[in-house]
Parts: structure tokens; C-alpha cells; sequence
């Protein structure tokens, strides 16, 4: 069974890589932005008109002739960037979430690198595209097969998400172990078929109850008995 694991590491770029991060995150913005802008307006010009990820994604080498500054951002953090615009207008048809918004600078900045990555976890460092070698603090050990890394921006601090994917083997069921749930219509049923019927504590001393009140109501009378004779005691000896 394959399994798919988060780590999450605050990363120690020098000042040259600082200013790559917040380059590819304000590219990464600006195709998103500029993306949900164009599909609205198309929109409006044809209500039948929706998004794709692969019409949007060949706007880009266009773009980048127009703009130089997105040659310096790397390829796939574009991609990525549009990748989450769908994923967005996904769960909006979906009813799992509003209509895609306009990102803001500074606010959940982050760009996603799907391959090219290298890890060196001896030197505690980690290669990202046109970035190169960024260290980070180690606290614990990464295992499996990296399948994405994400950097993000937490104020002036930046994080790395590592993801990763490794097969686990599910153990044999043992026969001698037994699952017990506990209900209403039955007190316990097993996962071997048996169970214990419910107590009905009130049903089986319900024959009873006649018997306890009488008590009670004797044991009552006795202490207001007790209360008078006291009272009685205490006025005589005044």
C-alpha cells in the first residue's frame, strides 16, 4: 500500500536565494492573478466558456515574450501556479469552496516544484531549480520517494514541504484479536458475530421500585420523627 507523507523544514537561504523565492512567488502570483482576470472576462463574453488548464498553460511562452521577467521564474512553478487555479475552479463546481479569489502579495506566497529537486540530508541541504543548494534544519529524517516540494513564505522566514510517497506492508489479520463495538439495541457486538444483549438495568429492578419508595418514604418520616423529638427536648430544657 503506497502511503504519502508531509515534512515540513524552515529553510536557511542566503540573501541571493531570499530574493529568488520572493521573484518566483510574485511570478507565480502575477500568471494567477492575470489568469483569473482573462477567464472572467471570457466568461462574461460567453457564459458557455471554462476554464482548462492546457489552453491556459500555452497563453505562457506568449507571456513570457511580453514580459522578460517570467524567463527568469522556472517553468514548472508556473505551471504549478495554474494547476491551483484549476484545482480552485474545481472545488468551486464542486461546492467545496467559493469562487477562486485574487491572490494578495504576502499572503500564502508559495511556489511548488513537482521534480528536478535533489536532497542531501547529510549536509542537511536541498537543490531547488534555478535556486540551487539551500540548507535547512534538519529534525527529523525523510523517508521515501520525493514527489513534490513546496516552498513557502512564513513573513521573512521561508519553509520547505517535502511530500513523499513509500509502500508500506500491511500486517496479516490475527485471528485471535476481536473487535468490540458498543451500541444501543445491543450492549456489545464482536466481530465474530457474537454479542451481549443490553443490561435494561431499569427494567430488571422496575419490580423493585414499589418496595424502595416504601423504604424511602419510612426512613422520611423516621427523620421528621427525629427532628420533632429534638426540637420538643430542646424547648423543655429552656
Amino acid at each position: 500500500m503506497l502511503i504519502r507523507r508531509g515534512f515540513k523544514f524552515e529553510l536557511k537561504p542566503n540573501g541571493m536565494q531570499i530574493q529568488l523565492m520572493k521573484q518566483f512567488c510574485g511570478c507565480a502570483r502575477y500568471v494567477y492573478n492575470r489568469t483569473l482576470s482573462l477567464e472572467k472576462s471570457l466568461y462574461k463574453k460567453d457564459s458557455k466558456h471554462s476554464f482548462k488548464y492546457t489552453e491556459a498553460a500555452n497563453r505562457l511562452p506568449e507571456w513570457k515574450k511580453k514580459n522578460p521577467f517570467l524567463k527568469e521564474c522556472h517553468s514548472q512553478v508556473l505551471q504549478q501556479s495554474l494547476k491551483d487555479l484549476d484545482q480552485a475552479y474545481l472545488n468551486f463546481f464542486r461546492k467545496q469552496a467559493n469562487f477562486p479569489r485574487y491572490k494578495k502579495k504576502f499572503q500564502q506566497d508559495s511556489i511548488r516544484f513537482p521534480q528536478g529537486v535533489e536532497l542531501d540530508e547529510a549536509k542537511q541541504q536541498i537543490r531547488l531549480p534555478k535556486i540551487g543548494w539551500v540548507g535547512y534544519r534538519k529534525s527529523r529524517d525523510i523517508i521515501g520517494r520525493i514527489k513534490n516540494v513546496t516552498v513557502s513564505r512564513r513573513g521573512e522566514k521561508c519553509d520547505v514541504s517535502i511530500q513523499t510517497e513509500y509502500e508500506v506492508v500491511s500486517s496479516a489479520p490475527n485471528p485471535s484479536e476481536i473487535g468490540i463495538d458498543m451500541g444501543v439495541k445491543r450492549f456489545v457486538t464482536m466481530s465474530n458475530g457474537d454479542f451481549v444483549e443490553p443490561l435494561n438495568a431499569f427494567k430488571q429492578e422496575q419490580e423493585n421500585l414499589p418496595s424502595f419508595k416504601g423504604n424511602l418514604c419510612g426512613k422520611r418520616r423516621e427523620e421528621t420523627a427525629e427532628r420533632r423529638s429534638e426540637k420538643l427536648f430542646d424547648c423543655t430544657a429552656i
